[in-house]
């Protein structure tokens, strides 16, 4: 008898073990503006960390995305453009 009672919890734990699995899957139903409210009110410490220390181990990474950026304005290396095309002006070469 004591059998059985064990085999009924060890059952009734592994069905809801399912259910809680079953039911935090599913996530609520959110707005794009309701995420978007969320994630700007809700900057952990954690994150802030987490940002900072990528930025002090990568460098090169902040590099990217501003260049990423000029990229996308459309003004990536203008400046060097326009310095090669007026003539030499630090070796003193040119009009």
């Amino acid at each position: 008898m004591s059998d059985l009672l064990g085999l009924g919890f060890i059952v009734l734990l592994i069905v809801a073990g399912l259910v809680a699995i079953k039911v935090l899957a599913n996530p609520r139903p959110r707005t794009s503006d309701e995420f978007e409210r969320n994630a700007a009110e809700n900057t952990t410490m954690v994150g802030a960390l987490m940002n900072a220390l990528h930025d002090v181990t990568d460098p090169g990474a902040e590099r990217a995305k501003e260049v990423r950026m000029q990229m996308k304005e459309g003004r990536y290396r203008k400046k060097k453009r326009e310095g090669k095309a007026g003539g030499d002006a630090e070796t003193g070469h040119g009009s």
